[in-house]
């Protein structure tokens, strides 16, 4: 997953991008406005963090201004500001969720969580696939009840692919969604990552749970067993 932040407090964005980067999310960072239009425009992500007080674009006209160019990921609205007017603007803005500052890590990661659960339109954070589950808010994977060790880029891989089953996923696609800016985007190193986790996700060779469409990418064959989703 491929997060925004737009803030303009040096040490608090640098803060966000630490705690989001370590939670397995590639973070891309702008510290005024208008950068982060540039960005939000630019590249595809799954969710932006919007401060309402920035320079040069306010975060409320960035909102405006991003819904407007039809980019439809969830947006988490920042604000310092405690009076509900200031929470109305930005929601009405388009945004999906606010949280006041001061605030705690473990509540933006919770909030963040719901938010890509919510676009996702699943109402739980455990989806499942036969043997196979995968919980989004812990990152733990397991197989038949046995957890599974995963490298950061390896699950990252996973759960972009097993968001919409069925579906082919180009290289392209993957490195955009999923890696940073500075990430090596030689398609190679994805083929290793796809290689390693099939190795993990079907040792015997009998799931065969992500597929190689020639030419286009990969796809995730196996059907969610779960009944957990939002309407």
């Amino acid at each position: 997953m491929r997060i925004l932040i737009v803030e303009d407090e040096t040490a608090l964005r640098e803060q966000l991008q630490s705690a989001l980067t370590a939670e397995g999310y590639a973070v891309d960072a702008a510290a005024d406005g208008n950068e982060g239009l540039y960005q939000g425009s630019e590249y595809p992500y799954d969710l932006a963090v919007v401060d309402i007080g920035l320079p040069g674009m306010d975060g409320i006209e960035l909102i405006k201004t991003l819904r407007q160019k039809d980019h439809q990921f969830p947006i988490l609205i920042l604000t310092a500001r405690g009076n509900w007017q200031d929470k109305v603007a930005g929601l009405e803005a388009g945004g999906d969720d606010y949280l006041v500052k001061p605030f705690h890590p473990e509540e933006l990661k919770a909030r963040i969580h719901a938010l890509l659960r919510r676009a996702a339109g699943r109402a739980s954070s455990a989806l499942t696939f036969g043997p196979l589950q995968i919980d989004t808010a812990s990152k733990q994977v397991t197989l038949e009840g046995a957890p599974l060790e995963l490298t950061s880029y390896e699950y990252n891989t996973l759960e972009y692919l097993s968001r919409e089953p069925g579906k082919v996923v180009s290289k392209t696609e993957l490195t955009e969604h999923l890696y940073d800016q500075d990430f090596d985007r030689d398609s190679n190193v994805i083929e290793v990552f796809v290689g390693r986790l099939r190795k993990k996700l079907d040792p015997g060779g009998t799931l065969k749970p992500i597929a190689t469409v020639r030419g286009q990418g990969y796809r995730f064959t196996l059907q969610s067993t779960a009944t957990g989703t939002i309407e």
